[in-house]
């Protein structure tokens, strides 16, 4: 443990767990994001900050730490005092993919990240440019692009290691098909490619392709969950479209930095929880294609767990690194 890590120990056994809980904060919390402003882990983000900054008496600005699929970002709140002045809304990318996507990453995303609640899960929706690919169903889709060359498409992220680059390679694994991965960075990059056609493929967070979806730039032709969108009810699902078991859910969480101490945890899972019951709050994330989940450390920690696993195995077979 680093020593200003102990040093936080020390002084929260120093204070009865309650009571620290209940004094914290007595400065302003700074929340990192991982990705860049606009998209719709940030927007999530704001939401929050801007009921915690009325619960907890103090401001919550948000930090925007783009770049690397998310790894600026957590490496910065992994190097942050763990006193509760920092705090980090990770996502499926940033804190699970990475594990498997990096081989250097200074720290651990199963143990040195504190696990504070759950807060969104969502699936990803696969669209396409209708001018490059006039398809209305995933089999059409398929046929497209094994009618050309392998490669001879390009499929549009937000960056290496986010969601919706992993959901492409499971697809590509999937269907024994080939697409050139193209980077973007941050979620406005990525559907402006698709929009123009340089990249007429994608999966994506709802948010970052409903916009286009309704003027008619874009087209969805199936989500991600196992289980039919309720909003989108018309929309099949990849695994009923042939891809038996297809799953990938978007997420965030909220974390701490190694030595956040219990007590904060303790005071910040309850607020988080009746923040997740406001209906504004309800209603804002519905619109960005999710649904709250606020939950228990332990449901936070089990998801990580099981998406390392996941991707890790992925990457194992696809062959996908990053030095």
């Amino acid at each position: 443990m680093r020593r200003r890590s102990l040093v936080a120990a020390a002084a929260g056994l120093a204070i009865p767990g309650a009571a620290l809980g209940q004094a914290w904060p007595t400065r302003p919390v700074r929340l990192v994001v991982p990705d860049a402003p606009g998209g719709g882990n940030d927007t999530t983000a704001r939401v929050f900050a801007h009921h915690l900054e009325q619960a907890l008496g103090q401001p919550v600005p948000v930090d925007n730490r783009a770049g690397a699929g998310g790894r600026i970002g957590v490496e910065n709140a992994f190097r942050s005092p763990g006193d509760g002045s920092t705090l980090l809304l990770g996502n499926a990318g940033s804190n699970g993919i990475n594990a498997a996507l990096y081989r250097d990453l200074p720290y651990d995303l199963e143990r040195d990240f504190v696990p504070i609640s759950l807060l969104v899960t969502g699936p990803n929706a696969l669209v396409v440019n209708p001018r490059v690919f006039p398809v209305d169903s995933v089999a059409a889709l398929l046929a497209a692009i094994r009618a050309q060359p392998r490669g001879h498409f390009n499929y549009a992220t937000a960056g290496a290691g986010s969601s919706a680059h992993f959901s492409a390679e499971l697809f590509k694994a999937m269907t024994d098909t080939d697409m050139v991965h193209v980077p973007f960075r941050g979620a406005a990059g990525m559907a402006q490619a698709a929009v123009a056609g340089d990249a007429p493929f994608l999966i994506a967070n709802m948010v970052n392709v409903l916009p286009f979806v309704r003027r008619g730039e874009l087209r969805i032709l199936a989500v991600t969950s196992l289980d039919r969108w309720p909003d989108l009810p018309e929309v099949p699902t990849l695994h009923e479209s042939g891809l038996a078991g297809f799953e990938t859910i978007a997420w965030n969480g909220l974390f701490g930095p190694p030595g956040l101490p219990p007590a904060i945890v303790q005071r910040l899972v309850p607020e988080l929880q009746r923040i997740g019951r406001l209906p504004d709050v309800i209603e804002r994330i519905k619109l960005l294609g999710g649904q709250i989940v606020t939950s228990p450390p332990e449901m936070l920690a089990a998801r990580v767990r099981a998406d390392i696993a996941k991707w890790r195995d992925l990457a194992q077979r696809a062959n996908i690194r990053i030095e």
